[in-house]
């Protein structure tokens, strides 16, 4: 992975991104599980919040470059507006190959 800003050398391009959501009793929020698979297929699970996940869906459905951290636990997402230099060789991970 290039230089990215505030990451750590393990920081990884996140390739898949699935979540499960596990119903609580009535009117719970019931809980969120995820797992990330990075572009070296290793595996992160975490527990966001509901608040948290819904941030997290919509930062996934935006033209952005997720990374992750392992070693601070952080998510970073790319491209929000505009684009980063390191982010150039880097296509959306739901872009077609070119």
């Amino acid at each position: 992975m290039h230089v990215m800003p505030g990451a750590s050398e393990q920081t990884r391009r996140v390739k898949i991104l699935n979540a499960n959501w596990v119903a609580g009793p009535d009117r719970d929020d019931g809980r969120f599980e995820i797992m990330v698979v990075t572009e070296n297929d290793q595996q992160h699970t975490m527990a966001p919040s509901p608040a948290a996940m819904t941030a997290l869906i919509a930062l996934t459905q935006a033209d952005t470059v997720l990374a992750w951290d392992p070693a601070d636990r952080a998510l970073i997402a790319a491209n929000v507006i505009g684009r980063m230099p390191w982010t150039e060789c880097l296509a959306p991970a739901n872009s077609p190959p070119t």
